[in-house]
């Protein structure tokens, strides 16, 4: 009933569940669950789009984050702090 990857076991478990509970009640409604591999085709524009988007964001990230070491090593000068 259930694919040795335990990534269809949940739905396959809560449809069996929620059918269970619709008898239950006396409903004649029924719930069908089905599942299917993520997309794989090739997609160019796609991997593209991710790509770019990851790359700006990084780019991004590692622009900000040193000014805010500095903005730390300023503040500690300014107030004369030392470390042990």
């Amino acid at each position: 009933m259930c694919s040795p990857e335990p990534i269809n076991c949940f739905p396959v478990l809560v449809n069996i569940l929620s059918n269970t509970f619709l008898r239950l009640h006396n409903s004649t409604a029924r719930l069908r669950l089905w599942s299917q591999l993520f997309y794989t085709g090739e997609n160019g524009e796609l991997k593209n789009y991710i790509f770019f988007g990851l790359f700006t964001y990084l780019l991004v990230l590692a622009a900000g984050l040193p000014p805010l070491f500095a903005m730390s090593n300023v503040e500690d000068y300014k107030v004369k702090s030392t470390s042990c």
